[in-house]
């Protein structure tokens, strides 16, 4: 039990991990993160999912099933992903159980080729609700224009929702208008809304390593000093409108009735740039309610020389504020900055998903039996 994670989740941050894999799950290694390290949650995406199928430890077997029964490669990568995340939601049930489950979630993500389309990926997620079938799982849909109506119907159906992708302060507030659009589809059908939950997927480091990039190019004094402040001010901001709406009229209305908040939760945690802290987007995104979803290597440097001093992000608004419009007088474009990162980030899930894909297809003829 280290003092900085436990410092962390007593400031009322969930700790999640942004990794899983067979191997993870089987070793007893993500049972001792639950127990030693405060973790007590799981991302996947399909980045994760194909580093760790690609490695192929503990797929063999599974595929070897798969390959004789002649499934097409997307129902044979269905099979593999849901399994590992129906373990890993057992793993973790205890958590959920004891928090009234709002932790010890598992996130498994939508095709990302279906972020374009509203009708498929409602879809999508019911079939993978159903696939799962753990009380304690959260479908991830990515927050481009065709998925927030998704948002609110698979809501409205009282299936419980990570919605990734979220660069944008303007996307996120359509976000937090989705989920309760949402909740009200479920109370008007009658569903019991303290058993829906969510989370919304802020992304933060890449915002830092784009922007970066244009101040770079910009090349002055006042340009350099604002490196490393972008992705913070972004995601403080995120939390002053996450503040606003869970403090209204519209939200009370549904909190009344047994809804839960939406927490904020930070994404994309690791540092890019070696010159910056490696648990910069840990220290200095503290605050009540939040999700930090790290990868191994955050999480293991918050452990051993994190310092976890409080609140980080609430009173910070003005100088975010300020930090923003600073970037924006440089000639950067805010707007143009996150619409490039969230189409690069719906194509990079894309490509991750085309590649599994193919190597899960040359594993089942690898393994495929041979005709008599």
């Amino acid at each position: 039990m280290t003092d900085a994670l436990k410092r962390l989740s007593d400031e009322g941050v969930a700790i999640w991990l942004d990794d899983l894999s067979r191997k993870r799950i089987t070793s007893g290694n993500l049972a001792e993160l639950i127990d030693q390290s405060h973790v007590v949650g799981v991302t996947t995406n399909p980045a994760i999912f194909q580093k760790a199928i690609s490695g192929g430890e503990g797929y063999e077997q599974q595929l070897t099933d798969l390959a004789t029964r002649k499934v097409t490669v997307e129902e044979a990568l269905r099979m593999i992903t849901t399994a590992d995340v129906r373990d890993a939601a057992d793993i973790l049930r205890p958590v959920y159980d004891r928090t009234d489950g709002q932790d010890g979630r598992v996130s498994i993500e939508v095709d990302p080729r279906l972020a374009h389309n509203t009708p498929a990926t409602i879809a999508e997620a019911k079939q993978l609700a159903w696939l799962v079938d753990r009380p304690n799982t959260l479908i991830k849909i990515p927050a481009t224009k065709a998925g927030l109506p998704a948002i609110t119907e698979v809501i409205g159906k009282g299936i419980s929702v990570n919605v990734t992708l979220i660069f944008s302060l303007q996307r996120y507030r359509e976000v937090m208008d989705a989920y309760l659009a949402g909740l009200e589809k479920a109370k008007a059908a009658g569903l019991d809304l303290s058993l829906i939950h969510s989370v919304a997927s802020f992304f933060v480091s890449r915002v830092d390593s784009e922007i970066d990039k244009r101040l770079d190019a910009v090349g002055t004094d006042e340009a350099k000093a604002l490196k490393g402040k972008a992705a913070l001010a972004n995601a403080r901001l995120a939390y002053e409108a996450y503040e606003e709406v869970f403090s209204s009229d519209r939200w009370a209305a549904l909190e009344r009735v047994g809804a839960n908040k939406q927490r904020p939760l930070w994404a994309s945690t690791g540092v890019k740039d070696p010159a910056y802290k490696d648990t910069l987007y840990v220290e200095d995104l503290v605050a009540p309610n939040t999700v930090n979803t790290m990868p191994e290597a955050t999480l293991e440097a918050t452990a051993d020389h994190g310092q976890i001093t409080g609140d980080t992000v609430r009173g910070s608004y003005e100088q975010a504020r300020a930090e923003l419009d600073a970037v924006a007088k440089l000639g950067i474009s805010y707007d143009d900055v996150v619409q490039l990162l969230e189409d690069e980030g719906v194509e990079k899930f894309e490509a991750s998903w085309n590649d599994l894909l193919k190597s899960t297809e040359a594993e089942l003829e690898r393994l495929a039996p041979t005709e008599a």
